[in-house]
């Protein structure tokens, strides 16, 4: 087995330094950006596997040469994996240190929102307290059936995002309030109108929460001038909006620090003038 790893990028190219794929005679899982650069590096890599080439560094230039208009360059690793385990540990490692996303309700909007973002490289984590609507639950997402709220609030991570969308408002305040109470999530999202977010702000003031900490709640949430609230829709828009927040932006197994990375941004405020500008399709 090789792993075939971009270690290096110049210009425009279809994908960032870290990115990786695995290599078998037979297989292949991971890409390096898909085209001719990809199908060049497959071929090479096996290859390699086969003894018709030698395991070192190249550098492929994306232009009309390579049928690709990219116009930067790359430069790739082939690097042979002798310990299967220890690959399938780093891997599963990794997978442990992604960004974990609560999403609170299984209600329709709840099913097409966890669907979209089992897509991304986050840990999904499905809570409702009643067992019957979650449906299918897509590969990787963890369904929960628990009214503990209060300890998945408290179980995340700094930089960790939820989104909340229960058939309760009384329970979305609970849970909006926690979230917003710790300061240091990437992403606090809660369905709803514009009019529900004002309810909630005073809540929220007299409570004592921080003004600064109920500015970065997203509601409403996937807010945009389409207007169009089938729950597909809603969902696409509002997985969007958390990659923006909790996807790191290294490569899909980026660095350790990528928690640290994410407090830092400061996209929330963008995120919530726009969504105060548009009527939300997300109104309940």
């Amino acid at each position: 087995m090789l792993r075939v790893v971009i270690a290096g990028t110049r210009g425009s190219t279809p994908r960032e330094v870290g990115a990786f794929m695995l290599v078998t005679p037979g297989a292949q899982t991971g890409t390096i950006g898909g085209g001719a650069l990809e199908w060049s590096c497959l071929d090479r890599a096996r290859r390699i596997l086969h003894g018709e080439a030698i395991a070192r560094e190249q550098c492929y230039t994306l232009g009309p040469e390579a049928d690709q208009c990219c116009g930067g360059s790359v430069t790739v690793h082939f690097e042979p994996v002798f310990d299967l385990d220890r690959e399938v540990a780093r891997l599963e490692a990794s997978h442990e240190s992604r960004p974990v996303l609560l999403v609170f309700g299984a209600g329709h909007v709840g099913r097409a929102l966890v669907q979209s973002s089992s897509l991304l490289p986050l840990s999904v984590r499905w809570i409702d307290s009643r067992p019957t609507e979650f449906g299918r639950v897509p590969h990787g997402v963890a369904a929960c059936v628990t009214d503990d709220w209060e300890g998945e609030i408290r179980a995340l991570r700094p930089g960790d995002g939820v989104v909340i969308m229960t058939p309760s408002h009384t329970l979305d305040a609970l849970i909006t309030a926690a979230a917003l109470e710790r300061g240091d999530l990437a992403y606090v999202g809660l369905i709803g109108s514009n009019s529900k977010r004002r309810r909630f702000e005073a809540g929220f003031r007299a409570l004592g929460i921080a003004q600064e900490r109920i500015d970065t709640l997203v509601c409403p949430i996937g807010a945009h001038p389409i207007r169009d609230k089938r729950p597909q829709i809603i969902a696409a828009l509002v997985t969007a909006e958390m990659a923006i927040a909790l996807v790191p932006r290294s490569a899909e197994y980026g660095s350790e620090n990528h928690h640290t990375d994410r407090v830092a941004r400061t996209g929330h405020a963008k995120v919530q003038d726009e969504n105060r500008q548009h009527p939300s399709a997300t109104h309940r």
